[in-house]
């Protein structure tokens, strides 16, 4: 089969620039079947991959290895320590993001919300057990009901600035969320 790589690459490169990312790295693939040395090509395949997901990023990658091919003999290698990095980013970010309550959370620099509250109930006062570790130790919060929780405590207990502070950090969070609504009541309330 004897096929024109000039006009595969074109081709691709229209593709791209459509946002037709499957298609672009089918005429990439290609061109690597005929010449898997071509490095445009492989860098077209790394970035048509990642443009199925990240397609804004993908095209400004395209556009800096455009910049940057002529210039830098490594252009490929650095494309795809980009690509490389923002996706080890982006699973890391993702895992965080995706199951808080996986063991993932470091409990060495903080105490699990379960526990502190057993602390306030051997203590006797949340305010007291509350102090006692606010300034050495983070609580460790793994689900809205244990946010709710020590938020509304928090507001509760002469903490209303603390409570309003957590609550505006995490409003994005929640959307429109009537517990959270509730909170804020609470915490603007305990003012007066």
């Amino acid at each position: 089969m004897n096929i024109n790589i000039n006009n595969l690459i074109k081709r691709a490169e229209k593709q791209f620039a459509a946002g037709d990312f499957d298609q672009a790295l089918q005429s990439y693939a290609l061109v690597l079947a005929s010449s898997p040395g071509h490095e445009e090509s492989k860098v077209g395949v790394l970035l048509s991959d990642f443009g199925s997901e990240n397609a804004e990023e993908a095209q400004a990658l395209y556009d800096y290895y455009q910049v940057i091919k002529d210039e830098k003999e490594d252009a490929y290698k650095i494309i795809n320590n980009i690509i490389t990095t923002l996706e080890e980013s982006k699973n890391s970010l993702q895992d965080l993001l995706v199951d808080p309550l996986k063991e993932q959370v470091d409990y060495e620099d903080g105490i699990r919300y379960e526990d502190f509250m057993q602390l306030v109930d051997d203590r006797g006062d949340f305010k007291k057990a509350f102090e006692d570790i606010m300034f050495s130790t983070k609580v460790i919060i793994t689900e809205k009901s244990e946010f709710i929780d020590f938020v509304r405590h928090l507001a509760t207990e002469g903490f209303d600035e603390m409570a309003l502070h957590y609550l505006d950090a995490a409003a994005g969070s929640f959307g429109d969320d009537q517990d959270i609504y509730e909170l804020y009541n609470i915490a603007t309330g305990s003012k007066k």
